[in-house]
């Protein structure tokens, strides 16, 4: 009998699995692919954590892949000796999410490691304000970010507030990977937990003193109080967390017209009016654009259900349209903003740094020189980012000032260590207050930054790959590049090509050989003539194979003729 039949008959007899899950098994008991879908391996603990399709096996989300996760987690808190550990958890809007935080909260317990648990659904930022004001060791989110609603997931973070990472995560892949007898699994009683004082409820607490810190980003409050009654703003939390914090932010800082689409305004695990909960998503802004022409607005935002993105359209008075913004546009507006105004008035801090992803704008370049901010760029995945914030702390070289992804996610201040769409919404609309203050739109300030520092387009494109043979495809596709590096994209040549997996760089006019410099990752970087480049690598958290790549015009219509040719010569490679 092969591996994944074993599991699944384990599973389907073993007195430790419950009825519910058994009775599912038997749903699929003549299905020999469905059965080695979910048993021909453990569900993979990343750098991350845990996201994979809710279901029964070895292979998906379930209460006790989350438990024995959790187990191995325990494990590694408890070797590092802290006194008297603690974990905060939160959760998102997806199935299953409150009850994957107690399965986690009652293992952690079991182990004699306190749980903080959010009283209701709670974003993403929050959770990593709550690691560092509650002093906790490590933290908890269960969530699946923008993934479709089959899914759920589960992401570590450590107690600087950031993502665990190199080589801490590691460390931690391990310990869960150690856990192999379910029956070693620890849990507790609910009620046995909370009177062992190891499971305590948190809600209006933490959000106060959230609520306090985004504050302090605020600028301008004079400019917002001039405008408060004349800007318009439409806002949809995409069925997630996103639509009390959002709102309330909003409404402290005293914007008046701030309308939230109905039907996407309350939690739905099912994302009944979206296709797909993600920003990058045009069609998740229908039922906003709707609302936006009846209101006039002037904004329109949408934060993903855990909202850590944000995405934007805006209205443009000379066409009478709404404008889309990439996450790279949205998140160069607010950072031109901030060290601008900052540096204007004063409040500029020393040794000033930016950092973005390597995938993100080189807009950002021109626009960190331009005012004498440092620039660090670090690999894909905000937890680099967050995890520069620390050192920064820690070596006292450099004073974070903003941190920015392409993929819709940024982060103004160092309360949170990860992307935070409430801080990002926030800022955004002290932006367009500030635009509405001069009598022009977000889109009249996008070009006039385009006009000053060069026309950046950049875009993606994804091959999504399911299953065993895509994973496998993947890898295939991966490593021919690798193997085989393009010497050119179309008429472009390369002039430099980075394999960060294996920490090199190539010159290929001179074959020099370098090195990147940062932590090995599963990405391939072309620098191209032209201030052009593209990027290779597999998503982390989807079954894709991802092509990001940016270009440099003379007008938006040259560099949309850019990034389409070169688009097309990636395509034309693979």
């Amino acid at each position: 009998m092969s591996d994944y039949k074993k599991q699944f008959e384990f599973w389907l007899n073993d007195s430790y699995f419950d009825d519910a899950t058994k009775e599912e098994l038997l749903s699929i008991r003549n299905n020999e692919k469905e059965i080695e879908e979910r048993f021909y391996k453990d569900l993979e603990f990343g750098t991350g954590g845990l996201r994979g399709i809710i279901g029964a096996g070895t292979n998906r989300m379930n209460i006790y892949t989350v438990r024995k996760a959790t187990q191995g987690l325990a494990n590694y808190i408890l070797k590092q000796g802290k006194k008297d550990p603690k974990v905060a958890i939160a959760y998102d809007s997806r199935r299953m999410s409150p009850e994957f935080a107690d399965v986690a909260a009652l293992c952690l317990a079991a182990n004699g490691i306190k749980a903080y648990v959010f009283d209701e659904l709670r974003p993403t930022p929050e959770l990593s304000f709550a690691v560092r004001k509650l002093g906790c060791t490590s933290g908890i989110v269960v969530t699946a970010s923008h993934n479709p609603p089959e899914y759920n997931g589960y992401k570590v973070y450590w107690e600087d507030g950031a993502q665990v990472s190199t080589p801490r995560d590691g460390e931690i892949i391990a310990e869960v990977n150690n856990v192999t007898d379910y029956h070693t699994v620890k849990t507790m009683d609910k009620e046995e937990a909370k009177k062992a004082g190891l499971y305590e409820v948190i809600g209006a607490e933490i959000d106060d003193a959230y609520m306090v810190e985004l504050k302090k980003q605020i600028i301008h409050p004079e400019i917002i109080k001039q405008v408060a009654k004349d800007i318009v703003i439409v806002y949809t939390p995409l069925c997630g967390t996103g639509n009390k914090p959002v709102r309330r932010i909003l409404k402290e800082l005293g914007f008046e017209n701030v309308y939230v689409v109905p039907e996407q305004e309350n939690p739905d695990p099912n994302f009944t009016t979206l296709e797909y909960p993600n920003p990058e998503d045009p069609k998740a802004f229908t039922y906003a654009l709707r609302l936006a022409k009846e209101k006039k607005a002037d904004v329109v935002l949408a934060t993903d259900p855990d909202a850590d993105r944000l995405g934007i359209y805006c209205y443009d008075t000379k066409s009478g349209d709404y404008v889309p913004f990439t996450g790279n546009m949205s998140g160069m507006l607010i950072a031109e903003y901030i060290l601008r105004e900052r540096k204007a008035n004063g409040t500029m801090p020393s040794n000033p740094a930016l950092v973005k992803t390597i995938v993100t704008t080189n807009m950002a370049d021109v626009i960190t020189k331009d005012y004498g901010v440092d620039e660090i760029e670090v690999l894909t995945g905000f937890k680099y980012i967050g995890e520069q914030i620390k050192l920064f702390e820690q070596n006292k070289n450099h004073n974070y000032v903003f941190g920015l992804e392409e993929s819709y996610g940024c982060l103004a201040g160092t309360h949170a260590r990860d992307k935070d769409a409430v801080v990002a919404v926030m800022c955004l609309c002290e932006v367009a207050a500030w635009c509405k203050a001069k009598g022009i739109t977000l889109w009249d300030q996008m070009l006039n930054m385009y006009e000053k520092y060069g026309y950046f387009n950049e875009s993606q494109y994804a091959i999504t790959l399911k299953g065993i043979e895509g994973s496998q495809k993947i890898k295939e596709m991966m490593d021919k590049l690798r193997a085989n590096p393009p010497k050119n994209f179309g008429d472009l040549k390369v002039k430099e090509f980075r394999d960060y997996d294996m920490g090199t760089t190539l010159d290929i006019a001179t074959g020099k050989k370098g090195e990147t410099g940062l932590p090995k990752s599963n990405v391939l970087y072309f620098d191209l003539e032209d201030n052009a480049w593209c990027c290779a690598r597999p998503s982390g958290t989807e079954p894709k194979i991802k092509f990001y790549m940016g270009v440099k015009g003379t007008s938006i219509e040259d560099a949309k003729k850019k990034n389409e040719e070169l688009t097309n010569a990636i395509k034309a490679i693979i």
